[in-house]
C-alpha cells in the first residue's frame, strides 16, 4: 500500500459528521465537566463520528490553556467506543499552537484542528512555515481551518494544495461555501451547517457542524442516505438560519439549554441571546420539530 492511500484511509477515520461540541460552564462560570461529558455522549448516540473539542463553538478564546487542556484529557479519557477526538490547538502565535499541539498529541487526540492564524495576517511564507511548524509537532494528521469569517484571508487552493504535500497535513475544514472544492491531497470537511450537502456532493469526507448537537440523526441519514440529502438539508435550514441569528455558539447554546440540555451560559465577551434572538432560535427549533 501507498503512503498516499495510507494516508487517505487515515483520513477516512475520523468519520463523516464531527460536532464541534460547545463547552458547558456552570452558575459560576467554571467548566462543567460532568456536562461535557454528558453531551459528548449523547451526540455519539445520535448521529456523531466524533468531536472537535475547543474550537470556536467551544469558546476556546476564553480558556486557560489548563482549562483547554483537561478538556481534551477528559475526552480522549471518556470517549465512547469508535469516537473520534479531534483537538482544536490553534494560535497566531506559531510557538503556542505548536506547543498546544504536542500536548494534545500525548493526551490521545486523533487529530488537531488548526485555524489560520488571526489578526497578525502572515504572508504566504509565513503560512507555510506556521502550519509545517504544526505538523512537525505531532504524529497525527492535522486539518487546515479555513474561516475568513473570523480571520480576515482565505487560503487559496493552490495553497492549500501546497499544504497538502506538507507530512501530517491532510484535512481541510473549508468554512468558505464559495471555495467548497476537493483538493488533492486534503479530505474535504465542510466548516458550516449550510454548506454540509455540498460537500458530500462533492465527494467529501463530511462535515465538521453545529447543528448536529441538535439533529445529528438527520444530518447522518444525509451521509447514509444520499439519495435523500437534498430534501433532508432543504428540510434543515430554517435551524442553520436560526443558529447563524448572532454570533456562534451563542444561538446553539441557547437552543440546547430550551431542549433541556444543561451547558450554561458564555465567557465574555460573548453574551447570552436577547428575547428577539430566542424568538428566532425556538421558532427554528419548532420548524425542524424540536
Amino acid at each position: 500500500m501507498t503512503a498516499r492511500l495510507e494516508e487517505q484511509n487515515a483520513v477516512m477515520s475520523l468519520g463523516s459528521v464531527i460536532t464541534a461540541i460547545v463547552t458547558p460552564f456552570d452558575d459560576e462560570m467554571r467548566v462543567d465537566e460532568s456536562a461535557f461529558l454528558a453531551l459528548f455522549r449523547h451526540l455519539i448516540d445520535h448521529g456523531s463520528d466524533g468531536i472537535v473539542v475547543c474550537g470556536t463553538t467551544g469558546e476556546a478564546p476564553t480558556l486557560t490553556d489548563e482549562e483547554h487542556l483537561r478538556l481534551i484529557e477528559l475526552a480522549c479519557a471518556e470517549r465512547p467506543a469508535g469516537a473520534t477526538v479531534i483537538a482544536s490547538t490553534g494560535s497566531n502565535n506559531t510557538v503556542h499552537a505548536c506547543e498546544m499541539t504536542e500536548r494534545a498529541t500525548e493526551l490521545g487526540a486523533d487529530a488537531v484542528l488548526s485555524v489560520t492564524p488571526y489578526y497578525n495576517r502572515p504572508n504566504r511564507r509565513g503560512l507555510v512555515r506556521h502550519f509545517t511548524e504544526i505538523a512537525r509537532a505531532t504524529d497525527k494528521p492535522v486539518v487546515l481551518y479555513n474561516v475568513p469569517s473570523r480571520i480576515g484571508l482565505s487560503l487559496p487552493h493552490d495553497l492549500l494544495a501546497e499544504l497538502a504535500q506538507v507530512e501530517h497535513i491532510d484535512y481541510v475544514k473549508q468554512a468558505d461555501n464559495a471555495a467548497l472544492a476537493q483538493i488533492d491531497g486534503l479530505g474535504l470537511y465542510a466548516g458550516n451547517d449550510d454548506g454540509f450537502a455540498t460537500a458530500l456532493d462533492l465527494g467529501g469526507l463530511g462535515g465538521i457542524l453545529v447543528a448536529s448537537h441538535l439533529v445529528g440523526p438527520q444530518m447522518r441519514r444525509m451521509v447514509d442516505e444520499p439519495e435523500h440529502r437534498a430534501e433532508i438539508d432543504a428540510a434543515l435550514k430554517p435551524l442553520y438560519a436560526a443558529l447563524s441569528v448572532t454570533t456562534n455558539p451563542i444561538p446553539v447554546k441557547a437552543a440546547l439549554n430550551l431542549i433541556g440540555h444543561r451547558v450554561g451560559g458564555l465567557r465574555l465577551p460573548l453574551v447570552d441571546a436577547d428575547e428577539s434572538e430566542l424568538a428566532v432560535i425556538r421558532k427554528g427549533l419548532q420548524e425542524v420539530g424540536l
